[in-house]
């Protein structure tokens, strides 16, 4: 049964990014989330927030991910992280999908993901440069912030609400006109449009 979201955490790792991915996972209360580190050790984040990981990436059941979710940070700058890499590599051929933003994206670039799918990530020749076993540049997708395609979920550092919405879609979240609400209300301030109504109502 697919019904836990993992969230992998790691010391330094950008905490905004997936934040509101995270709120929206939680909020039907279908899935549990799940923060995977790669020891059992508290990690802080990027803004100072100290976790204390569920599990370790040993302990990952990838027969009950429902996503694995993976936030940029400075260790994949430094081509750390190869256990994190094997594991996203072992969820993705158990048929769940993961999603990266920022340069976690790297860390599925690494996994081998990204050779046949269409992604994105911050800029135009920053995987090539990181990852030298990347073969996946005809995919890469410079005219957005967020994508999916081939059971990965792909953002730029810009994409915290994109990246979000294709979570939500991925997890299959509200329905598609509820998805758009959303979006529209968290990305421009837009309210839905029955508020428009009530609040003209109200009037």
């Amino acid at each position: 049964m697919r019904d836990t979201v993992y969230f992998l955490v790691f010391d330094g790792f950008a905490d905004w990014q997936a934040a509101l991915a995270l709120c929206e996972i939680r909020r039907p209360g279908d899935w549990q989330v799940r923060s995977v580190g790669f020891s059992l050790e508290p990690v802080m984040s990027m803004g100072g927030l100290s976790v204390l990981p569920d599990l370790t990436l040993g302990q990952l059941d990838e027969t009950r991910a429902a996503l694995l979710m993976v936030p940029g940070g400075h260790l994949w700058q430094r081509g750390d992280g190869e256990k994190a890499v094997q594991a996203i590599r072992r969820v993705h051929m158990a048929g769940a999908p993961v999603a990266a933003i920022d340069s976690g994206v790297l860390a599925l670039a690494r996994a081998g993901l990204l050779d046949r799918c269409r992604h994105t990530g911050n800029w135009a020749g920053h995987i090539e440069s990181q990852v030298p076993g990347y073969a996946g540049a005809e995919q890469y997708d410079a005219g957005v912030l967020a994508v999916s395609d081939g059971g990965t979920i792909t953002a730029s550092h810009l994409g915290s609400v994109e990246f979000a919405r294709e979570v939500i879609r991925t997890l299959d979240l509200y329905s598609p006109v509820d998805r758009e609400d959303w979006y529209r209300l968290f990305k421009h301030a837009q309210p839905p449009s029955w508020r428009v109504g009530e609040a003209a109502v109200a009037a």
